[in-house]
């Protein structure tokens, strides 16, 4: 992936994309064609190792084409994660296979489990903001750099399922070696949209909205739009307020004037 970003990064989306259209298609689980979701591209881990990986934000359910419907999930299970690695592996391999770069690969990687998560969250606005800094997020922020010197770079981490902070001693040419490693090719596009989240597609979110909120009865709670009062109409001159009489066509309009 390393030495075929551009063709290994779009693989990478189209056969973890592919993997859960194709498994939300399945009646044992949602039964429908066309869930919604929107992935992000990242390549690092905490202490800039080489690691790319894609955070999906998923909807909790998917529109049916055939009924017109929408199929909601469990509240607390989208789809197994098992299965969803198994095709994620599988799809992977043919991307690779259609790019020519299958025999670059060492063949211990088919045979081994990757590593799908799937998280159910209490609240999509939370996720949602807590997720949304990091879609423009370099590999590491100026905060985390606690020193430069004597050619040691001193940079802030911690390890998975710890809040304790630590500190990681890097030469300064070995902090760029992995800084670089992180640089997207020109021009690739790191956030994807699929399903009825991709602005070409042809039911608009008012309509799965709706169908939603049919789904569970009308027992959602949408948040009201903030609409701020209309003001009077005042005239311009002494600011007094204007009262309305009439109303006049525009064809009427046009017949005085003429």
């Amino acid at each position: 992936m390393r030495q075929n970003q551009r063709v290994a990064y779009s693989a990478l989306f189209k056969a973890s994309s592919d993997a859960i259209k194709k498994l939300a298609l399945d009646r044992k689980h949602i039964g429908a064609d066309l869930p919604g979701f929107f992935g992000v591209l990242h390549t690092w881990g905490r202490t800039l190792q080489y690691h790319p990986h894609i955070h999906y934000v998923v909807s909790g359910g998917a529109l049916g084409s055939s009924d017109g419907s929408w199929h909601p999930s469990r509240i607390d299970f989208f789809l197994p994660v098992k299965a969803l690695s198994k095709i994620f592996r599988a799809q992977f391999r043919d991307q690779m296979i259609q790019a020519h770069r299958f025999d670059q690969i060492p063949s211990d990687v088919w045979r081994v489990d990757w590593n799908v998560n799937c998280q159910a969250v209490s609240s999509s606005e939370a996720s949602l903001k807590y997720l949304a800094p990091y879609v423009f997020k370099v590999a590491i922020s100026n905060s985390r750099i606690v020193n430069v010197q004597d050619r040691t770079v001193l940079i802030r981490y911690r390890k998975p399922h710890s809040e304790r902070p630590r500190i990681l001693a890097l030469d300064v040419m070995e902090f760029i070696r992995r800084f670089l490693q992180h640089v997207l090719p020109t021009g690739f596009m790191k956030i994807r949209y699929y399903g009825f989240m991709n602005p070409n597609c042809a039911v608009s979110l008012d309509r799965i909205r709706t169908l939603i909120e049919i789904s569970y009865g009308f027992a959602v709670d949408l948040p009201l739009p903030d609409v701020e009062p209309r003001r009077p109409n005042t005239c311009p001159s002494c600011g007094g307020r204007l009262k309305l009489c009439s109303v006049l066509p525009p064809l009427k309009i046009l017949r005085r004037s003429g």
